[in-house]
């Protein structure tokens, strides 16, 4: 299964190597693998209940509930209330989940900062709580293997790129490869918010580099310059999420000049839906 392969692409006239995460299982794939390492590695009986919370189309989502139902422990996730449509749907990340496993509940909107931010007090010894997106110091030790993948691999590139919701991946990464730039865009908020949340976690290394996108986008919205980059890659041969990986793609070619190693984040499950949208919007 590891280390997981790199496949050299042209995109656009220009030579990218590419961190085939997403090839290392169909639920826990990419970033979110790597995140929950640590946890993969650890023994069934040291719990019997993971909590988690956040968007219900969440990559994070999926990969805790495959790991929950491989471990046998309960996954409880907690979100917004969901909207008539999401309700209803039978693809995507969140009918996924339900499938392995996953007891889903909803917060009203009014209470949810307070109730989340709750969780904490009522914990056991056997329960753990995953913060929305993975992001946790157990994320290290997974991050810090790819990292070992990296620096011993043949290709000669001192330079990387991965998108960031909370920018645990780009963090950890960072702090293990001091003599690489990590490149990473906010895909989620802006660059304050992205400090925020990696600062939460440890001071930012200076090699760890947030490039801003030229434009202002909403996280999860169809955009047609989105599409256009997911089918240019996806005839390449490699296929990526359209949550992340457009934005990153994006701006990694508007702003960064010579040879990049893209880690490829996983998170594909989540297309079909997606490409629902995107169909509805007339973008193909």
């Amino acid at each position: 299964m590891l280390p997981s392969s790199i496949s050299e692409i042209s995109l656009d006239g220009r030579k990218f190597y590419v961190k085939r995460d997403d090839l290392i299982d169909p639920f826990l794939a990419g970033n979110k693998f790597r995140k929950l390492y640590t946890l993969l590695q650890t023994s069934s009986d040291r719990y019997n209940k993971i909590i988690s919370y956040g968007g219900t189309q969440s990559n994070a989502m999926l990969a805790i509930a495959a790991m929950c139902q491989q471990k046998s422990w309960t996954f409880i996730y907690y979100s917004k209330p969901l909207s008539k449509t999401l309700k209803e749907q039978t693809i995507g990340n969140l009918a996924e989940s339900l499938n392995l496993g996953m007891q889903h509940i909803e917060i009203q909107d009014e209470v949810y900062r307070d109730f989340i931010a709750s969780l904490r007090v009522t914990l056991d010894e056997k329960t753990l709580l995953i913060d929305q997106g993975g992001a946790d110091s157990l994320a290290r030790h997974g991050l810090e293997v790819l990292a070992n993948e990296v620096r011993t691999s043949t290709i000669n590139v001192k330079s990387l790129a991965t998108p960031s919701g909370t920018g645990t991946t780009a963090l950890f990464l960072a702090l293990s490869l001091p003599e690489y730039t990590v490149y990473t865009t906010p895909c989620i908020g802006n660059a304050k918010y992205l400090n925020e949340q990696m600062r939460a976690l440890s001071p930012i290394p200076k090699n760890l580099i947030i490039l801003e996108p030229s434009k202002k986008y909403h996280f999860a919205k169809p955009y047609e310059e989105f599409y256009t980059i997911y089918q240019k890659l996806l005839s390449i041969g490699i296929e990526f999420d359209l949550l992340y990986a457009p934005l990153m793609w994006k701006t990694l070619l508007e702003h960064v000049e010579g040879e990049v190693l893209y880690i490829h984040s996983g998170g594909v499950s989540g297309n079909e839906s997606m490409l629902v949208r995107y169909k509805k919007k007339g973008f193909y």
